[in-house]
């Protein structure tokens, strides 16, 4: 069953127009949450460890993810919540303890930010996660803008923006002219056509959306948005979402993505380096 809906949606992606190969073709490796799945990073995802290894070896990017406690500490962790405390309800003390699989704490965003600054090559995927009011939104974003202007990081040549929180991506896209703002989700009624005259320049979407609605590709690309996918872990999926041609892969396995865009004859964006 699985087998025959691939098919079909393969077959409704070939009438999309596929990316070129041609030596202008880049794709952008995004190491999805950091590249935590190796012996360096320490199967940590968000950790130093694991930034510091997407950093070591080159990618392109290096996803994270940012929660607000309820004293307003920026803490880079995927989930909303630890051992069923939701960040939204207890300060930053509460979870001072809490250790990841490699040992380390749960980083600040400050922490996390001196890391970026060892390696500026390596540019920032920072996904601020979703909060439940506009008062939260509005200070988490600001918040954010506070830390990356503080270690010399506010540049729209160093981060883009992500969030599965619509109204954070029109605050960011409003406070920070320039920079490419991606939204996450990938709801019928907000495809890209709504969101680019809402003011959101790119896209960062499950891959599988690609799959289930060829239109929406095609949607971003003729009003103008970057396009980013997530999270593309099987060789053959990256094999299709880069024949695409998409901007950016956020992966669990940049190294696999790496080989691929080799095999392929695929040029990958260099780190350091941005599209034009």
């Amino acid at each position: 069953m699985i087998k025959k809906y691939l098919l079909c949606a393969l077959a409704a992606f070939s009438i999309l127009p596929l990316g070129a190969k041609t030596p202008e073709r880049q794709v952008a490796i995004v190491a999805h949450r950091g590249y935590w799945a190796c012996e360096a990073g320490g199967q940590s995802h968000n950790s130093i460890a694991a930034l510091k290894a997407s950093q070591d070896l080159d990618f392109w990017g290096s996803e994270f993810d940012v929660n607000m406690t309820k004293d307003g500490e920026l803490l880079v962790f995927h989930d909303d919540a630890v051992n069923g405390k939701k960040f939204k309800d207890y300060d930053h003390a509460e979870f001072a303890d809490v250790t990841l699989p490699n040992g380390e704490k749960i980083p600040t965003l400050d922490q996390y930010l001196t890391q970026f600054e060892q390696d500026k090559t390596c540019r920032l995927v920072f996904e601020l996660k979703c909060h439940d009011t506009l008062a939260r939104q509005i200070k988490a974003v600001e918040q954010s803008i506070e830390k990356l202007k503080a270690h010399g990081l506010y540049d729209p040549k160093q981060v883009i923006f992500i969030s599965f929180d619509l109204q954070e991506c029109l605050i960011f896209a409003e406070k920070c002219p320039g920079f490419t703002v991606q939204y996450l989700g990938s709801e019928a009624e907000r495809n890209p056509e709504v969101l680019a005259k809402l003011g959101i320049n790119g896209i960062d979407t499950n891959f599988w959306k690609f799959y289930s609605d060829p239109t929406w590709y095609t949607l971003a690309r003729r009003n103008g948005m970057s396009v980013n996918v997530w999270t593309v872990d099987d060789k053959e999926h990256m094999r299709t979402m880069i024949e695409l041609g998409v901007d950016y892969i956020t992966t669990n396995d940049p190294e696999l993505c790496r080989e691929l865009l080799q095999e392929m004859g695929v040029k990958e964006l260099k780190a350091g380096k941005n599209f034009k």
